[in-house]
C-alpha cells in the first residue's frame, strides 16, 4: 500500500507561522509527517512517499501530480490551521477536510482520524468538512486534509511547538489510517529492538537536570557518565576488558 504523507507548505512559504513569529508551520508539519512515517513503517505492505521538501516550498500541482503518478493508494496532508490577518484571537480546534463527503473512503478516513485526534489531544472537535483544496481536489486516490489546531490561538500555539502534542497528532493519524485500512503490524523478529528516545530527568540534593536517554524493547538505558557525575560519582572505563566502572 502506498501512503502519501504530505507536510504542507515550506519552511519560508510567506504568512505560514505564528503571530510572534515563534512558530512556522512547516516545521509542525513535517516533523509530525516524520512521526508518521516511523510508526507506520512497523505495517506490513506499507510504503511511504513524502511529497514535501525541506529545501523548498513544492508547488501544489507537483505533490498532486507526484501522488497519482505513482499510483498511491491514499494521501494525508497535514496542516497547522490559522485564521484572521495575522493577529492572535480565541479560536481554536481540530478539524478534517475532504473534497466531497460523498466519497466514501475518504470520508471513512476522515471520520477516523478526526475522533482519534479528539480522543487523544482533548481539544475541541471542529468536525469532518467539505473544501475545494487542491490536494483534495486534484488527487485520484482518497484523500483528507487534517487542521491539527489554531497557530493563531497562544495557548494552541503553545501546544503545536511541543514535542508531546506532536507524537499525539502523529499517534492519532496513525491510528486512524490502521483503523480504516485494516493494517497488520509487522511481526517483530528476535534479533529486531524498538528504540525510541526519552527524555529523563535527574534529581540530586535539590538540582535538576534533563538527559537523553533510549527505551530499547520496553526497557530504559541511560548514558552512564553524563548520570554518575552527576551524582558525583567517577566513572571509569577498561578498554583491555571493556568493561565500565562507576565508584564514589
Amino acid at each position: 500500500m502506498k501512503i502519501v504523507i504530505d507536510a504542507g507548505h515550506g519552511k519560508e512559504t510567506s504568512g505560514k507561522r505564528s503571530p510572534d513569529g515563534t512558530l512556522r508551520e512547516y516545521y509542525f508539519n513535517s516533523d509530525v509527517a516524520t512521526k508518521v512515517k516511523e510508526q507506520l513503517s512497523h505495517f506490513e505492505d506499507v510504503e511511504i512517499i513524502f511529497t514535501h521538501s525541506d529545501s523548498r516550498d513544492v508547488p501544489l500541482q507537483e505533490r498532486t501530480d507526484h501522488a497519482n503518478k505513482i499510483g498511491a493508494d491514499l494521501f494525508v496532508s497535514i496542516h497547522a490551521n490559522a485564521i484572521g490577518s495575522g493577529e492572535w484571537n480565541s479560536v481554536a480546534g481540530i478539524e478534517t477536510f475532504v473534497y466531497k463527503k460523498s466519497y466514501t473512503q475518504s470520508l471513512r478516513l476522515a471520520e477516523s482520524i478526526q475522533n482519534v485526534l479528539i480522543k487523544e489531544t482533548g481539544r475541541k472537535n471542529r468536525g469532518v468538512k467539505e473544501a475545494n483544496f487542491h490536494v483534495l481536489r486534484e488527487t485520484s486516490m482518497p484523500s483528507v486534509l487534517v487542521e491539527c489546531e489554531f497557530m493563531t490561538n497562544r495557548e494552541a500555539c503553545e501546544l503545536l511547538k511541543s514535542d508531546s502534542y506532536r507524537g499525539k497528532c502523529a499517534n492519532a493519524i496513525t491510528k486512524g489510517i490502521v483503523d480504516t485500512y485494516n493494517l497488520k503490524r509487522k511481526k517483530q523478529k528476535s534479533e529486531d529492538k524498538i528504540v525510541n528516545s526519552v527524555k529523563i530527568d535527574l534529581f540530586n540534593n535539590g538540582k535538576k537536570e534533563t538527559v537523553n536517554g533510549y527505551l530499547i524493547d520496553g526497557k530504559t538505558y541511560i548514558e552512564l557518565r553524563e548520570t554518575g557525575e552527576f551524582f558525583g560519582a567517577k566513572v571509569g572505563w577498561d578498554n583491555t576488558n571493556k568493561r565500565a566502572s562507576l565508584s564514589k
